[in-house]
């Protein structure tokens, strides 16, 4: 991507989760002259949400909004207590929590697979996230699994 590396996503059938590192290019502010000035990553995002509510309208014969929800977005630099990590986890736990799959690496819509080494997909730049999240490719499955368990035990207590 032109403004922003991507480290980590997940499609699910009612919403999306990203993570993002941006780059130089994609804060800087659009020279269109429009209501607002907007910086070029968050325009392209919409850009393409728009596009893909066209396209699926277009195709489906509908009319109207795609997503019930505006997208939202969180700054993650200054996170806490692994924060950021927590959420690189929770972007690839998504689809088991949400019961769509018995295995995290059966969700073929998520970046899970090109880390652990089953798909060997172009999407994600993987060295960047190992390096910030300061991780081993070989501790990410096992991480995984770790702070799912973790989180699931602590719904039950």
């Amino acid at each position: 991507m032109p403004f922003a590396d991507v480290l980590a996503y997940c499609l699910m059938p009612n919403h999306f989760h990203l993570i993002l590192t941006v780059k130089a290019e994609g804060v800087k502010f659009s020279d269109k002259k429009k209501r607002e000035d907007m910086q070029l990553l968050p325009q392209a995002i919409g850009t393409m949400l728009s596009s893909y509510t066209q396209a699926l309208n277009k195709q489906q014969g509908r009319r109207g909004n795609l997503f019930a929800h505006n997208t939202k977005a969180k700054i993650l630099n200054d996170a806490k207590d692994d924060y950021a990590l927590n959420c690189f986890m929770y972007v690839h736990q998504n689809p088991i929590l949400s019961e769509l799959v018995e295995k995290i690496e059966d969700w073929e819509f998520s970046s899970f697979p090109d880390y652990i080494g089953i798909r060997n997909g172009t999407l994600v730049n993987k060295q960047l996230a190992l390096d910030i999240f300061r991780l081993e490719i070989d501790q990410i499955y096992g991480l995984t699994y770790k702070i799912l368990r973790d989180k699931l035990d602590e719904d039950f207590l």
